[in-house]
């Protein structure tokens, strides 16, 4: 029997692989959401003006509001937000 945990892990999982074959699909689309979270950087509110814009202007969907993101909704947000950092952290 698995645990509650192992079960939520095993949802995350799944969730990041359909993501990540998005990605794959349209590899246009990493740049894009990038370009996205460049735009809103410093901004108040800059996660959900990021997941907004990407829903609007790629394939990929995330829900406008905080509390309906998924975990991987959240992990993709807070990678991008740290690579534009670290990109502008070595200009």
């Amino acid at each position: 029997m698995s645990s509650p945990n192992e079960f939520n892990q095993a949802r995350v999982i799944s969730e990041l692989r359909q993501f990540i074959k998005k990605l794959l699909l349209s590899p246009g689309t990493l740049e894009q959401t990038i370009d996205i979270m460049r735009r809103h950087t410093g901004e108040a509110d800059m996660m959900q003006k990021t997941a907004h814009d990407i829903s609007a202007e790629t394939m990929v969907k995330i829900p406008d509001e905080a509390s309906e993101w998924s975990d991987a909704d959240r992990l993709y947000l807070e990678l991008l937000k740290e690579v534009v950092e670290e990109e502008q952290a070595l200009y």
